[in-house]
C-alpha cells in the first residue's frame, strides 16, 4: 500500500470516529421557524395566538438577543382551555439521545402556567403520537427564572420534539423556552476497530522507516 493511500485510510477512521452532530435551536426568528420545519399547532377552546417571538419588556432571552425565545401568554385561547404547540423538525437521533433547554416563567402572582414537553417517534406531527416526557408548571411551581432541563430521548431513529402550552385563559400568565439543543452520543468504537486504526498506525511507521533506510 503507498502510504498516501494509507494515511487517507487512517485519517478517514480516525475521522468516523469523531463525528457526531446536534440540533440547535435559540429561537432568533420565531415567525420563521416553518420555513426551518417547525410546526404550530393552535386547538384550544377559543385558540388565538401562537407561539411568538420573545419579548424582552416582560424578560429577556436566557442567550442571544434579547427577545430570541419562544414565549407564549393567556391569549395563545380568547376563552376557555389553552391547547397550543411548538412542534420540531423531525430530528435524526441515536441511542443515547439528550434533549435539553431552558424554560422560565414571569412570576405573575395568582396565575400559574404550564408546560407539557412531549416526544413522538417519526416523522409524524399528529398531536395523538406524542407522549410527554416532562411538565414544567402544574403541580409544581414554574421557575421564574431561566432555568435548563433535559430528558432522555427514546431509542429511536427519528422523530420530534414538541413544548405544549397548556392549562385555560384564566389562569395563564406568560413563559417562554430558549436554547434548545438535543446531543447526539459518540459512538464508540468496536475493539476491531481500534486494531484496524492500530495496525494501520503501526504499518505507516514500518513504511516510512523503510523509506529512511533506502534514502
Amino acid at each position: 500500500m503507498k502510504a498516501s493511500h494509507l494515511v487517507t485510510g487512517v485519517m478517514a477512521l480516525t475521522f468516523s470516529l469523531a463525528a457526531s452532530a446536534d440540533f440547535t435551536e435559540g429561537f432568533n426568528n420565531v415567525p420563521g421557524l416553518a420555513s426551518a420545519g417547525w410546526i404550530q399547532t393552535n386547538t384550544g377552546t377559543a385558540p388565538t395566538n401562537p407561539w411568538f417571538q420573545g419579548n424582552s419588556g416582560v424578560f429577556a432571552a436566557q442567550a442571544g438577543p434579547a427577545d430570541s425565545y419562544a414565549g407564549a401568554d393567556f391569549l395563545s385561547s380568547a376563552s376557555g382551555d389553552i391547547n397550543n404547540w411548538l412542534i420540531s423538525p423531525t430530528l435524526i437521533l441515536n441511542n443515547a439521545s439528550v434533549l435539553s433547554f431552558y424554560a422560565r416563567s414571569a412570576g405573575t402572582s395568582g396565575f400559574a402556567d404550564v408546560l407539557d414537553v412531549a416526544f413522538s417517534a417519526g416523522n409524524g406531527s399528529g398531536l395523538g403520537g406524542f407522549t410527554v416526557l416532562g411538565t414544567i408548571g402544574g403541580a409544581s411551581p414554574y421557575p421564574t427564572e431561566w432555568t435548563q432541563f433535559s430528558f432522555a430521548l427514546p431509542d429511536v431513529a427519528t422523530g420530534r420534539i414538541a413544548f405544549h402550552q397548556r392549562g385555560n385563559f384564566d389562569t395563564a400568565d406568560y413563559q417562554g423556552v430558549d436554547s434548545v439543543n438535543v446531543t447526539l452520543a459518540q459512538a464508540v468504537p468496536e475493539p476491531e476497530t481500534y486494531a484496524m486504526l492500530a495496525f494501520g498506525l503501526a504499518g505507516l511507521a514500518l513504511l516510512r522507516r523503510r523509506r529512511g533506510r533506502i534514502g
